[in-house]
């Protein structure tokens, strides 16, 4: 099995990824061998290296699991069109060359995290410190955003252990059929996405959490990567979205919302959404995989001078990813 991800020049990037991968082989118990790859910029460690050390250990069947926060990356359709998959849109054509693979071996392509529960889970605990207290969630009082998560996961592990002879019979999700018209995205479309909840605030930067924080009603802004191609923003857009929906269902928050950095539209939606609720708290949220140079960098200055409250936690480290990846291959395995 063939863990992809993107790759950084950072070591302590590759090292998370590392960990999480080995993790989820541990949690395997040695059943089928995983392996860590890189789609760049990690050499000794791309994508066909993997496949070679793999094909030293005699394998038969290659699941191939991108560990991608979006099947709206185009990454994801270039790394899948390079294993011989259908192109996600009809008129865009991958940018690398056909990964070579020994005859006789079977490629299965899985799919990206998009808007799993484990993930929105994960997300709730990264930003549980920037929630001001108690709301009121489906009539109960409930203590803040924590005892809202803690009871979720405690939900989901249970349902995972009685049913995990069920999820055995489960198949693999396959690569979806390719669209049509993967065209750039008008300068105007993306202003009017951007700005289609409202207009200018007035703001201090982000703001840390403290025990005296304000109880005012507070609302998610889910910030990722994004794409300005049609289809695939299509994808980052519906996949963000829903995930964004289901921290907001697990935390009881009042709303929540996502937005891109390409195209920029992160400070646009931000202010917009302040316009529009003007007495509720905001909380960014970064979908990353891995903290760095996005979750440092590029969102705090693209939303300098906004009121809002962020710690730029990653998805990664976290057991939730080697639990995400563990399930994808168990899924698999049960469709051979």
């Amino acid at each position: 099995m063939l863990v992809v991800s993107h790759g950084s020049r950072e070591a302590d990037w590759v090292r998370l990824v590392d960990d999480a991968v080995a993790a989820c082989a541990d949690l395997m118990g040695g059943e089928v061998q995983v392996v860590s790859s890189f789609l760049e910029l990690v050499e000794g460690r791309l994508i066909q290296d993997g496949v070679h050390v793999l094909e030293a250990e005699g394998v038969t069947d290659l699941y191939v699991l991108p560990l991608f926060v979006s099947s709206g990356s185009t990454h994801v359709d270039d790394i899948a069109q390079a294993f011989g998959m259908a192109p996600v849109s009809a008129a865009r054509e991958g940018e690398l060359e056909r990964f070579k693979v020994r005859d006789g071996v079977r490629v299965q392509f899985g799919v990206p995290i998009d808007d799993d529960g484990d993930i929105a889970e994960l997300l709730l605990r990264n930003i549980v410190e920037l929630s001001s207290g108690e709301r009121e969630l489906d009539g109960e009082q409930r203590s803040g955003a924590g005892a809202r998560v803690e009871l979720a996961a405690a939900e989901r592990e249970s349902e995972q252990r009685e049913d995990a002879g069920a999820r055995a019979k489960l198949g693999t999700a396959k690569v979806g059929e390719p669209s049509k018209g993967a065209e750039q995205l008008p300068a105007a479309k993306h202003e009017m996405l951007a700005e289609q909840e409202g207009a200018p605030s007035e703001g201090a930067g982000a703001k840390p959490a403290t025990a005296a924080a304000a109880r005012r009603p507070e609302r998610l802004l889910l910030v990722a990567h994004g794409s300005r191609e049609a289809v695939f923003h299509g994808r980052w857009r519906e996949g963000m979205a829903a995930l964004a929906e289901r921290v907001r269902e697990l935390g009881g928050f009042a709303g929540a919302h996502s937005a891109m950095l390409l195209p920029n539209q992160a400070a646009c939606k931000l202010r917009a959404l302040q316009r529009r609720y003007p007495d509720d708290a905001f909380i960014v949220v970064p979908l990353f995989l891995s903290e760095g140079y996005f979750t440092r960098t590029v969102i705090p200055t693209r939303l300098a001078g906004l009121n809002y409250r962020y710690n730029g936690r990653a998805l990664l480290p976290s057991p939730q990813i080697a639990r995400w990846m563990e399930r994808q291959i168990r899924e698999w395995i049960s469709s051979l």
